[in-house]
């Protein structure tokens, strides 16, 4: 199948970059992830191997990442969905948690975290969602309650968090807490939490319907006592914090439904040319070319999307309001287009060993992570 358009938002370091990343997959990933589907967690031992190959917090400047740009993001993005290795937190590690460090942590806080999570050797997580509050993050009900003793200032962090991407391998975990309960979403900060500290504890491995290889958990804070050290940025400005970073959360996930759409157009494709029934290939059918016409069509639609978006973030112009347009569009038409494939690939398609099958399921959260659909439509409503 020919390129659905000419794209012009990567640059020659870019396409490297992606020959880099692509050699690792098809070597240290793509032989071993249905078994850490089976496993329910990707080993500790594969964030090394790919901070070793320069692979995390890519568009961090060195030595707290590799000096690139969102480009570099993107591509490896876009190999997680071109493998369908869904299992890997490192868009989440290098794109949301180590942003945020960098973006509001001291130079002390760079220095002792960053190099490391880029090496592999600190895993990051973020902790917003909690039992009773999703997409409401002013309501959550973690607290973080200053105090001051002998022993210094510190944190006194008490609470719990569900559904926490790379959960079970995290070391180190940016806990959304209020600081300020009484001034609702004015009293949120941002409070880096790392493995070991005494109170703090990981609960079950969360059993889903997809991302079956990725370590989604509960995390449990039980007078956890930080030092105020660890205080992201300034207190009480969290959910400010959280608001100007979600833009780039949804572009991730935006960047990641088009590249999986566009590899499971291909192997859909692919499938139905060798796949004969009644005496010809299923793709001979008018019914399958078309459908495959049609979804060429959309996916080629939304990839000019998607690159503008880009485009206008690795600019610093991408608007919130933007962002959830091109997550909503996207996932809609990835969980769309991923069910139509499943179906032109018939029973197989509902077989786990056929890779349409898991990306199909795997799909389905992108319409609620980073921001439910209903949440994305409100945002735009109020562009109206």
């Amino acid at each position: 199948m020919q390129d659905l358009i000419q794209r012009t938002i990567y640059r020659e370091d870019h396409e490297q970059f992606r020959e880099q990343a692509r050699r690792f997959f098809d070597k240290e990933i793509v032989p071993f992830h249905a078994q850490w589907e089976r496993d329910g967690i990707v080993p500790k031992e594969v964030w090394r191997k790919a901070g070793r190959e320069g692979l995390l917090n890519t568009m961090l400047p060195e030595p707290y990442g590799g000096g690139g740009d969102f480009g570099h993001a993107a591509i490896l993005i876009e190999e997680v969905a071109r493998t369908g290795a869904s299992g890997l937190g490192f868009p989440l590690h290098s794109d949301i948690v180590a942003p945020y460090i960098h973006a509001y942590g001291s130079t002390g806080q760079k220095d002792r975290w960053l190099p490391r999570m880029a090496a592999g050797e600190l895993i990051g997580a973020i902790a917003m969602t909690e039992p009773g509050a999703g997409s409401d993050l002013k309501s959550v009900r973690t607290t973080a309650r200053l105090v001051k003793d002998s022993e210094g200032d510190h944190y006194i962090l008490n609470g719990s968090k569900t559904f926490i991407t790379n959960g079970i391998n995290s070391e180190i975990v940016i806990v959304v807490a209020k600081t300020n309960p009484e001034l609702g979403a004015k009293g949120v900060s941002l409070i880096v939490v790392e493995e070991g500290t005494p109170g703090f504890s990981k609960g079950r491995k969360l059993e889903k319907i997809g991302l079956m290889a990725q370590d989604t958990s509960e995390l449990f804070f039980d007078n956890v006592k930080v030092p105020v050290g660890n205080l992201l940025g300034e207190e009480n400005m969290g959910f400010k914090y959280l608001m100007k970073e979600l833009a780039q959360e949804r572009l991730v996930v935006a960047v990641r439904a088009a590249a999986s759409i566009e590899a499971f157009l291909q192997k859909t494709v692919d499938y139905t040319r060798e796949r004969k029934a009644f005496g010809q290939t299923v793709f001979e059918f008018q019914n399958t070319r078309f459908k495959l016409a049609e979804a060429k069509a959309q996916a080629t639609m939304l990839r000019v999307f998607v690159d503008d978006c880009m485009r206008l973030h690795m600019q610093r112009q991408l608007t919130p309001e933007r962002a959830a347009m091109v997550k909503l569009n996207a996932t809609a038409l990835q969980n769309r287009l991923l069910d139509e494939f499943l179906q032109l690939h018939g029973g197989y398609g509902y077989m786990t060993e056929y890779q349409v099958g898991r990306a199909w399921t795997d799909a389905r959260i992108g319409r609620i992570y980073g921001g439910s659909d209903e949440i994305m439509k409100e945002i735009i409503a109020r562009t109206l």
